[in-house]
């Protein structure tokens, strides 16, 4: 039950985000859906296709997509309802999305019992990768690789359940907890990882 409420967080999160971007961007409804079922499914998506996973396990969630369809119409058709809400807590969300993801990415992973690389590429991806296929899509450079630390909490949940420091429930949800705080901590604090622009000026 914590999963599944954590999973529909999660999806409504990332939906709405590509709602905005698609919105930023001025696209049609089309345009509206397709990015927020991107961001919200494409992480997974990639990650199976990574690990071994059937692509087609996606369409056993079902309900998550119904959510998040009536959720990105609602946005579309209402966006003054919620965009000042978004704004307060937008963010918490979104990180609650990138815990969630990235744990359960790290478990199928390691319970198929891949090397560990495998284990933090699939954390990443699907904490992650739904936002870079956004971003990619919509024409711009990825968020996530360039603004406070993002993708290397998915990847810390990736290498604590890939080499088995953490592999019971209680664990699972101590780290998300963790990962949750350290992202928003990163928000708050501007943390960035070391970066290099070669632009002139």
């Amino acid at each position: 039950m914590t999963w599944d409420i954590l999973n529909i967080i999660g999806t409504i999160a990332f939906a709405l985000s590509g709602v905005i971007v698609a919105m930023e961007e001025d696209y049609d409804l089309l345009g509206v859906y397709i990015l927020g079922f991107v961001t919200a499914f494409g992480g997974g998506a990639v990650r199976n296709l990574l690990i071994g996973v059937p692509v087609s396990a996606l369409w056993e969630q079902g309900n998550l997509f119904t959510i998040a369809f009536i959720v990105m119409t609602l946005a579309f058709l209402l966006p003054n309802l919620w965009l000042t809400q978004w704004g307060k807590w937008g963010i918490f969300f979104d990180a609650i999305g990138l815990a969630a993801f990235a744990v359960q990415g790290a478990i199928y992973a390691a319970e198929m019992n891949h090397p560990l690389s495998a284990v933090i590429a699939a954390a990443a991806l699907t904490g992650a990768g739904g936002g870079m296929i956004r971003d990619v899509l919509a024409g711009r450079k990825p968020m996530v690789l360039r603004q406070e630390i993002y993708i290397a909490w998915a990847m810390l949940a990736g290498l604590l359940i890939g080499t088995g420091a953490v592999n019971t429930m209680a664990g699972y949800i101590s780290l998300l907890v963790v990962i949750v705080t350290l992202r928003m901590l990163s928000v708050y604090y501007k943390w960035r990882l070391p970066h290099r622009s070669l632009k002139n000026g």
